[in-house]
């Protein structure tokens, strides 16, 4: 077994009714006047009002940065982060899904240690802790409420980089089902199938350990056997509440275990396109799973035994029938089944796979992969 390490730094509070303890959190962390950082949908319908409610009913000064869009651009930090030094504020909550959070990490760099957001691209550029931050995700989805990246679109680039540090990990993490129970169910299966990616991109990563794979593993079952169930009612709270719990197993997974070849592709996808991520994500799913069947070393039985509908025998198991398995997934969640269909035009393939090639995810996918593959799975998921 090859050398691993792996902390959990963080402080989770997981059930329904849990945003009652934000104010306590707050109080913990010497929180007197926090920024709220979100977006005008969740200000829409009313999410917002709800936690300004609780962070002021219990003394604590609240300001507001509500213009959070899907990926995030370097503008809209630099706006995020101009009002926070403005306000006086000093902690964050960070209320949505990977966005808002993305966001809020950035913002959290920058009012510690300065400079611009492109001077932390990459790994390990964080020189320490960021300021207190409570990450209140509203969709079984990112996991970015546990993982050490942030994910920001640079549009004189076209460019979607990451800053990568265990320094942004947020100091709390507050997780209630009863903030996914309204989603629409687009959204539910775009970002239920994202929580699923991130669980299997993690256990086939070269990077995988068995503590990754443990909390993999009980993501791809929690995600596995209720994500249809949710897409259908997300008033079903028990499906919402194993949701949620494995879209946060899936992110711890793969903070430590990384990704592979479907988010190297996607984040492309979304700079050129403006796809959403988990859209992105979940077409370019079966592509790359048919690609990484080559380097299967049993794992694929595995996955494809807690995704699967029914639990019926079958005589000897073959790495197409998980991709099968994941198209017909697709399929009953009304995700789009090609890259075309999502508008991505193949006149931009060449500049997206070379974004994709840099991205640090291609190291660990279990296939090695040159920059004329890359190319060749955009083409095949067109």
């Amino acid at each position: 077994m090859k050398d691993y390490r792996f902390k959990i730094p963080q402080n989770v509070e997981f059930g329904i009714g849990a945003l009652k303890k934000l104010p306590e959190l707050l109080k913990e962390s010497d929180s007197e006047h926090v920024l709220l950082i979100s977006d005008r949908g969740l200000e829409g319908i009313g999410v917002v009002k709800k936690i300004q409610d609780i962070i002021t009913s219990d003394g604590i000064r609240c300001e507001s940065f509500l213009d959070v869009v899907p990926n995030p651009t370097v503008d809209v930090v630099n706006a995020a982060a101009a009002m926070y030094r403005e306000s006086g504020a000093t902690s964050i909550v960070a209320l949505g899904g990977g966005s808002s959070m993305d966001v809020a990490k950035a913002v959290g760099v920058l009012a510690t240690y300065g400079g611009k957001v492109t001077d932390y691209e990459g790994l390990g550029t964080v020189p320490g802790p960021i300021i207190p931050m409570i990450a209140i995700p509203t969709t079984a989805g990112t996991g970015s409420e546990v993982t050490a990246s942030a994910v920001i679109t640079d549009e004189s680039r076209n460019y979607k980089f990451s800053i990568i540090s265990y320094e942004m990990l947020p100091k709390y993490a507050v997780l209630d089902p009863e903030l996914i129970m309204t989603a629409p169910a687009s959204i539910a299966a775009s970002c239920g199938v994202d929580a699923l990616i991130h669980a299997i991109e993690a256990y086939l990563s070269t990077a995988a350990s068995p503590f990754s794979d443990a909390m993999a593993e009980k993501a791809m079952e929690l995600i596995g056997q209720n994500l249809r169930r949710f897409v259908a009612n997300r008033q079903d709270e028990e499906a919402a509440c194993a949701m949620m719990a494995g879209s946060n197993f899936a992110g711890i997974a793969f903070a430590w275990a990384k990704l592979g070849n479907v988010h190297a592709m996607s984040h492309p996808v979304s700079a050129y396109f403006h796809v959403a991520h988990g859209v992105a994500n979940s077409v370019l799913l079966p592509t790359v799973l048919e690609y990484n069947a080559l380097a299967d070393h049993g794992r694929y039985e595995v996955i494809y035994n807690y995704i699967r509908e029914g639990n019926g025998a079958y005589d000897s198991f073959k790495p197409e029938m998980l991709v099968e398995e994941v198209r017909r997934m697709n399929r009953d969640l009304g995700i789009p089944a090609s890259l075309s269909e999502v508008g991505v035009t193949e006149d931009k393939i060449p500049n997206m796979a070379e974004d994709a090639m840099k991205a640090v995810n291609v190291r660990v996918n279990p296939r090695q992969t040159n920059l004329k593959e890359i190319t060749a799975l955009y083409h095949k998921a067109m």
